[in-house]
């Protein structure tokens, strides 16, 4: 159960190494034969999205996503807890829809057969982990909000 616990750790752990492995042999590989690796740009820019998602999952599960608070601080505790309780759901929803559209993206990519530009693979294997990712922070997001903000 710990590896469920920390799986969004470990993945962006896992992308941030191969990624800086990635970009370590790109600069080699240009400053050594003055070529480049023109497929590094398109392995890194899925890679940034990944690590953003997965991050994400990692800011919620320990409820330090990013909240605007200067206006609930100001109103009355019940109101406040009102407001909170609407964020959340607020957030619940766009979360879902995320899902939804990713999966839709994914479906779509699938269905049209594109390609990616520099290796020519299926575009959906990038997208593929978008819509788990977002599942993942819609978890964690309310697993911190059941825990409450002193937890």
């Amino acid at each position: 159960m710990r590896l469920l616990d920390q799986f969004e750790r470990i993945v962006c752990a896992l992308l941030f190494l191969a990624m800086t492995a990635l970009g370590f042999a790109n600069v080699v590989v240009r400053y050594g034969t003055n070529r480049s690796l023109a497929a590094t740009e398109e392995l890194l820019t899925g890679g940034f999205v990944l690590v953003t998602v997965f991050g994400a999952a990692i800011a919620a599960r320990r409820g330090e996503h990013l909240a605007v608070e200067l206006i609930s601080d100001l109103l009355p505790a019940g109101l406040r807890r009102a407001v909170i309780i609407l964020a959340a759901l607020l957030s619940v929803l766009l979360l879902a829809a995320s899902i939804w559209f990713s999966w839709q993206l994914v479906l779509n990519q699938m269905g049209t057969g594109m390609r990616s530009y520099a290796l020519g693979l299926p575009l959906w294997w990038y997208s593929a982990a978008l819509p788990f990712g977002f599942a993942l922070v819609l978890i964690r997001y309310v697993q911190a909000a059941l825990r409450g903000p002193d937890a």
